[in-house]
């Protein structure tokens, strides 16, 4: 597994170890989804600024938000990765072979402003960001009611086998 993660946060969570905790969370958030192939994942970490810039651009919403999430495989169903060996030339690396998911970009300061509102630590939080866009890039939403829940007890067993708990 390849996660590229380039920290533009200027170190607003210091004290968290957030390539380590990422690859755990992909790696927990992957297996659990039953993904058969090595992946790869670009992940930005930034601050308000930038996460309000880059959602502006490609949302048209120009406000600040948590986290975004650029999914490069199609799915029909959430994961179900039989699109990928369909269309193997643009899911995978020609080089390395692995499965393209695609970009996940958080805002280190809403780790810091969320954690603190909901009363968990910073390290909850930022899994929980993870966790929350890597089921974004497997094809999951949660614009009705019935697939939010089902995104959120994947996120939550996820998080448990992690030991990540609020």
């Amino acid at each position: 597994m390849t996660i590229n993660v380039e920290d533009e946060s200027q170190g607003i969570l210091s004290q968290l170890d957030t390539q380590e905790l990422a690859k755990r969370v992909i790696e927990a958030a992957l297996d659990y989804e039953g993904c058969p192939y090595e992946a790869e994942i670009s992940l930005l970490l930034t601050d308000n600024d930038k996460i309000r810039q880059i959602n502006r651009e490609y949302r048209s919403i120009d406000r600040a938000t948590d986290v975004l999430s650029f999914p490069m495989v199609t799915y029909d169903n959430p994961s179900d990765f039989a699109h990928a060996e369909t269309d193997a030339a643009s899911c995978f690396h020609p080089e390395t072979g692995e499965l393209l998911l695609g970009d996940i970009i958080i805002s280190m300061e809403k780790v810091r402003e969320q954690a603190k509102k909901y009363g968990h630590s910073e390290e909850r939080e930022y899994a929980f960001l993870i966790t929350h866009s890597v089921l974004h890039l497997l094809g999951y939403d949660h614009i009705e009611a019935e697939q939010a829940r089902e995104m959120e007890d994947r996120q939550n067993a996820i998080l448990r086998s992690l030991n990540i708990l609020r």
